[in-house]
């Protein structure tokens, strides 16, 4: 696939054209009060994984609705102080897998914790944490369960269950909370994004490639799933398009990026038909912090950079990190 979206020049200043919902702020700070009224119960459980130089533990905290989230923490082995620790969410349909697929921040000298994905994980990377909620008819996979009330939709729960994971991993006595960081590829990065959004005083945020963003122009522009699950069930449940957009606004990335505080490195591929570049850029354009980069790979599609972006991550974040 050539170049298919705007050229550079116009992305370098596309803003979005997704309404806000006017009680956006209340809906999610109704909906983190609810869930902070369960105890988070964070649970850090020793694995013997045969790993050398790591200490890795099975975790398990309440999440939406006070269920029982899973995750990873990954620290160098013999710490004895606290470290500042690198939130990290997962792409669509990956789970948090083996312990022995995680030591990039912890070999370079960070916590790192990481976040299951509620109900997903049977498409790569097994996951662990069952979604116990239900919702209406949905198209298979996860962008249109419960998507005709933004209160019953799947990424309420996520979300809920990602400002809990930066929770519980800054209840480790062994973690810094004053230098911690979100990052994630694709969904990670959408999921980053919400983060950024929801928890005021992150030291820097990593959204790779990410995902939903810009509802309104992925779910027309591009024909690739996961955004296509959408249209697939407009098609179906004709006359609900007005419905199902204000649903999403609730989540789309965009409007969080224009709450985000903290530093933050995005990246973007311009052959990505997966997560069109005009609808990352949508989020960065909107992101009103001055420390804020954008890393294009021109000619990659949802690959992005892969390696190389995290080779930009391991340049950038550890100067966010290791200030104070």
């Amino acid at each position: 696939m050539a170049l298919f979206d705007l050229p550079l020049d116009q992305l370098a200043g596309y803003r979005s054209r997704s309404t806000e919902p006017a009680d956006f702020d209340e809906f999610w700070a109704k909906t983190l009060g609810e869930a902070r009224s369960h105890d988070l119960d964070a649970r850090f459980e020793p694995v013997e994984t045969g790993l050398a130089g790591v200490d890795v533990f099975d975790v398990t905290f309440a999440g939406f609705g006070g269920h029982p989230v899973k995750g990873w923490f990954v620290l160098p082995s013999g710490t004895t102080e606290p470290l500042p620790v690198v939130v990290q969410f997962i792409g669509y349909g990956g789970g948090r897998g083996l312990p022995h697929t995680h030591l990039l921040w912890a070999s370079a000298g960070f916590a790192h914790f990481v976040m299951d994905t509620r109900g997903q994980g049977s498409t790569w990377g097994g996951g662990s944490t069952p979604d116990p909620a239900g919702s209406g008819p949905a198209v298979p996979g996860y962008m249109t369960r419960g998507i005709d009330d933004p209160h019953a939709y799947y990424y309420r729960r996520v979300f809920t269950d990602a400002v809990r994971a930066v929770e519980a991993a800054r209840s480790h006595p062994l973690v810094d909370a004053a230098r911690t960081a979100a990052l994630g590829g694709s969904q990670g990065g959408g999921i980053t994004l919400a983060v950024g959004g929801l928890v005021p005083d992150l030291a820097a945020i990593a959204p790779d490639v990410p995902f939903l963003c810009d509802f309104p122009r992925a779910t027309t522009l591009t024909d690739k799933d996961p955004y296509r699950e959408i249209g697939r069930y407009l098609k179906t449940h004709r006359g609900r398009d007005a419905e199902v957009q204000r649903t999403l606004s609730y989540f789309d990335g965009v409007h969080f990026a224009a709450r985000g505080r903290a530093p933050a490195l995005f990246s973007t591929a311009l052959e990505d038909q997966t997560c069109p570049p005009s609808t990352v850029f949508a989020a960065f354009n909107a992101y009103p912090v001055e420390d804020k980069e954008i890393e294009v790979y021109t000619f990659n599609d949802h690959e992005g950079g892969g390696p190389y972006q995290e080779a930009a991550q391991l340049r950038w974040l550890p100067q966010r990190l290791t200030a104070g």
